[in-house]
């Protein structure tokens, strides 16, 4: 009796084992076996936009479709709201975020990062007639101005931490936010560079860049469900193998630091 007990705890040792392990792989096996790596993404420049065909380019889009294609994979993206992206991931609508999601310890409760892959900063892009002479942050950290930012983007963080004393009008995607600013409904956006300084250049008769240096930093990276560390091993290899042969680096500078991909843009975006 106790062998026949002995053998049975073991049986179910190592079935707990076995499903534990498959529990591990489930999400890794599953992109394997449907074929198809799906990307969960907001549109905002240049990290994700529409092109006047419609289909979506950016920083974001070159880089999930060079990992499918890497690992022999397809992919499919799914856009989404920004202050529901998270929700999204975690509800299973798709395997990842890959949409310029900045590390920060609230989101890390949530989901597991991987390392960065890319580096942004946050600046100002103010209205000339509503601005004038604004110049620094203390001009821009008073109760009477007003700042327009992207809901749930870490630029609403930045946008507390420096200007706590300004109201602040939230929106589903930056070129709300900046519409907001070109109406003179607001007197600034905080965004994401580029983003900033490519509009100051694109409406130079209604904005400029009152900052000398942007503001926080942020380290982007994939979000995935906490748990999935065969998923995250698999992305942190790809990110540190595409890091050191310069690809991410090429990448990043032509969506960041030209203008080469401007025509091909969709207007409003």
């Amino acid at each position: 009796m106790k062998r026949l007990f002995a053998t049975l705890l073991a049986m179910c040792a190592l079935m707990m084992s076995t499903q534990t392990f498959a529990a591990d792989k489930s999400t890794l096996v599953e992109i394997k076996e449907r074929g198809t790596l799906r990307v969960g993404l907001s549109t905002f420049v240049p990290w994700a936009m529409r092109d006047k065909q419609g289909e979506l380019i950016g920083f974001e889009v070159d880089v999930a479709r060079r990992l499918a294609k890497d690992a022999g994979l397809k992919v499919e993206f799914i856009p989404t709201a920004w202050d529901g992206i998270i929700p999204a991931l975690l509800a299973g609508k798709f395997d990842v975020i890959i949409g310029g999601l900045s590390i920060t310890p609230q989101r890390n409760m949530s989901v597991l990062f991987t390392a960065p892959y890319a580096h942004s900063g946050v600046q100002l892009a103010a209205n000339k007639t509503m601005a004038e002479g604004k110049s620094a942050i203390a001009d821009f950290n008073k109760r009477s101005v007003t700042l327009a930012v992207r809901r749930g983007a870490f630029t609403v963080q930045t946008a507390k931490k420096y200007f706590p004393k300004a109201k602040l009008r939230q929106f589903d995607d930056d070129a709300q936010a900046f519409q907001e600013v070109l109406n003179g409904n607001a007197h600034a956006v905080l965004a994401s560079s580029p983003k900033p300084e490519q509009m100051a250049i694109q409406y130079d008769q209604k904005l400029y860049i009152p900052l000398t240096d942007r503001l926080d930093r942020g380290s982007e990276a994939f979000a995935i469900r906490h748990g999935e560390f065969d998923l995250l091993n698999f992305f942190n290899n790809w990110i540190l193998l595409r890091t050191e042969d310069g690809w991410l680096k090429e990448r990043h500078d032509y969506w960041f630091t030209t203008l080469d991909w401007q025509n091909a843009v969709a207007e409003g975006q």
